[in-house]
């Protein structure tokens, strides 16, 4: 069976993200698809320090919070969802400490064609700042993105009043709805030895080469 992790990157367990989260998972769910929503927001989560160590370990380097722990659940699940609040019009200092090192530390194999969504919660504005740099992560692990039929936000300064934001709510289940199809479709794939050619090395080069 398909599962998605899906990350909470507010300190508030179940404040506005978590809402918007959760509309997703159920929606994953009605689609066969089993889902674990987890709480990272409130963590203290060191930035990565750029020593490069996880390309030799396979993982981060840094290893007293949960980053590598995340690590490991993503390695066994078939899409990822990040979901932040939006500070200043980007996402939660913390969640971004996590969420480098976590991308950059494991292996491309790991991340290559699973599916990423990101939703993005505030009272007001610059949810979609804080979206674009979210979906960065999946750009550079070459994972297809989810989308839904209006930009992967909602709005409220409770839950309650999430709640009662009806497009973005419905936003969040197509969102998941799409999302499974997507996750469904690249199993399928996958089984039928329809895998996209992958080359050998990547390439790195500075701006002045």
């Amino acid at each position: 069976m398909n599962h998605v992790m899906l990350l909470n990157g507010s300190p508030h367990a179940h404040g506005c993200t978590y809402t918007a989260l959760n509309i997703v998972a159920e929606q994953l769910q009605a689609e066969g698809i089993t889902t674990e929503i987890i709480h990272v927001g409130h963590l203290p989560i060191h930035g990565c320090v750029g020593c490069y160590q996880c390309q030799k370990l396979g993982r981060c380097a840094i290893d007293n919070d949960i980053v590598n722990e995340i690590g490991r659940k993503f390695a066994g699940a078939d899409g990822i969802v990040i979901g932040t609040p939006v500070y200043f019009g980007a996402p939660a200092g913390a969640f971004v400490a996590l969420l480098n090192r976590l991308f950059y530390s494991l292996p491309a194999d790991v991340k290559r064609m699973k599916v990423g969504a990101a939703v993005t919660s505030a009272r007001r504005a610059g949810t979609i700042t804080a979206l674009d740099q979210l979906n960065k992560y999946f750009l550079h692990g070459e994972m297809p993105i989810a989308s839904s039929r209006y930009w992967n936000e909602v709005h409220g300064q409770t839950p309650e009043q999430v709640l009662q934001d009806e497009e973005g709510c419905q936003t969040m289940r197509v969102l998941g709805r799409n999302m499974a199809f997507l996750i469904k479709a690249v199993a399928n794939l996958r089984q039928a030895g329809q895998w996209p050619e992958q080359e050998p090395r990547r390439i790195a080069t500075n701006f002045i080469r």
